[in-house]
């Protein structure tokens, strides 16, 4: 039996009860503590392959999983790298899956030893504290990408959390207001000091943060449009302006005459009450949807004070801000409009998006086709 140490191999050895151990000494940590990396098979060949990869990453000055890095740490880790690659809010919703769910239930976990049972038994654990499919699968999402990242360094041999199994999502049904209930929104909204943005959302289809982003030069009046060009996003700290989601969410979408009159009238209010408090004439940067000071409108702050008190009062379902974007796609395919229209509209990059999207309005088309062919064929 021999336990000499191999060229470039660590310390391997056999066990008593016969299985074979390397282990790679990386001398001591930040903490003080010895810092080691283990290796267990039936063979020494099999221990000594294992070892390669490690050897060769520590030759290249990579970063490598020790037996004492835990997941919690590695996890942290990467979030504070990945706020410089992604947009605020996506680094603010990753930051907060990390903490509030995958640290609770696998933090304590070690990176090198992760299995997909440990991902399987966390997110089980996530469900049976009520927490939503979605989110759950959410949180699967960012540990899968934060473990890739660990798999292409070396710190891990494979992907516990796409290995996983994924809880299932039940499909929910697409709420939106019909034909009517949107003319009677819209009538309700008129008291409203941001009532107009009800009238702007149903029109253009966009994005509640691409409204609430929208400045005054953003408008052309005279060719009667809006220009999607950013939005405006929360972040753990602030209310930021970014990017547009996607390229072709920059857009300029057409809206009709009675859209643009209420844009005038919302105009010539917000200076006037401008000129109430003080704070001048507004200028042509200025929001066109704005706090009475002029600042960004917080969107939690606007459903929770303006939006579901309106539907409430107005009789009508209690549905998502972001559901009068689904509500604008419907009206807009079931009058006929073409489907790359639609897209174009809502800032899709595809035209298919909108057909998964939107199915219980094209089914609709689908059936209206068949009767006006029916129509044309029939005697």
């Amino acid at each position: 039996m021999s336990t000499r140490r191999g060229h470039h191999e660590g310390s391997i050895f056999q066990r008593k009860d016969g299985r074979w151990v390397a282990v790679v000494d990386f001398g001591r940590g930040a903490s003080g503590k010895r810092q080691r990396k283990s290796f267990y098979g039936a063979t020494r060949r099999e221990v000594a392959e294992q070892l390669k990869p490690v050897l060769r990453a520590q030759q290249q000055g990579l970063p490598i999983a020790t037996d004492r890095q835990t997941v919690g740490e590695y996890l942290i880790n990467w979030s504070a790298g990945a706020q410089a690659t992604v947009r605020a809010s996506t680094w603010y919703r990753y930051n907060s899956l990390i903490t509030r769910h995958l640290l609770p239930h696998l933090g304590h976990l070690g990176l090198a030893t992760l299995q997909p049972p440990d991902c399987g038994a966390a997110f089980a654990a996530m469900s049976k504290l009520g927490l939503k499919p979605r989110t759950i699968i959410q949180a699967r999402a960012v540990l899968g990408r934060a473990l890739r990242e660990a798999e292409i360094a070396g710190l891990v041999t494979r992907n516990a959390a796409r290995l996983a199994r994924p809880p299932r999502v039940a499909h929910a049904e697409m709420l939106t207001l019909t034909r009517i209930e949107a003319r009677t929104l819209i009538e309700a909204a008129q008291t409203e000091r941001l009532g107009t943005i009800y009238s702007v959302a149903l029109a253009s289809g966009a994005r509640e943060g691409e409204l609430l982003a929208l400045r005054w030069a953003d408008i052309d009046w005279e060719r009667g449009s809006i220009r999607i060009q950013r939005t405006l996003q929360r972040t753990a700290s602030a209310l930021v302006f970014t990017e547009p989601k996607t390229s072709s969410s920059r857009r300029t979408i057409p809206l009709g005459v009675s859209t643009m009159k209420a844009l005038q009238r919302h105009r010539v209010a917000q200076a006037e009450e401008r000129l109430g408090c003080g704070l001048g004439k507004a200028a042509e940067e200025d929001l066109v949807f704005a706090t009475e000071a002029g600042t960004p409108v917080d969107a939690g702050n606007f459903l929770r004070r303006t939006h579901y008190p309106l539907l409430e009062r107005a009789g009508l379902p209690r549905i998502r801000f972001h559901d009068l974007r689904h509500t604008a796609a419907t009206l807009l395919l079931e009058a006929g409009v073409h489907v790359k229209v639609v897209a174009e509209r809502l800032g899709h990059a595809t035209p298919s998006l909108v057909m998964n999207t939107y199915g219980h309005a094209t089914d609709r088309m689908q059936k209206d086709a068949t009767t006006a062919m029916e129509a044309a064929l029939s005697s």
